[in-house]
């Protein structure tokens, strides 16, 4: 089981609920990649950012915060993007 520094993650995601709701969208998408592989369909979804290895061993939670911690995956509220589309 990998451990993760709450500070490190809020740190990342601004706060806890953006978080959360983050981590959980990115691992239902690691979830539905690995079931498409699985069923030998082409996936709908960007593969995991991580290591193999650790992808064939990890759970898609896991996956989603470690990606969060390497800077791969970026946390964005829906009030920022639609400023950004400005």
């Amino acid at each position: 089981m990998i451990r993760y520094e709450i500070e490190d993650l809020l740190n990342k995601a601004g706060n806890r609920y953006s978080l959360v709701i983050g981590a959980a969208k990115r691992a239902r998408q690691i979830n539905d990649y690995q079931n498409s592989i699985t069923r030998q369909e082409m996936p709908q979804v960007v593969p995991p950012q991580i290591e193999l290895e650790d992808v064939l061993r990890g759970k898609p939670i896991s996956i989603a915060l470690t990606e969060l911690l390497e800077g791969k995956l970026e946390i964005i509220e829906d009030g920022e993007k639609a400023e950004e589309s400005k």
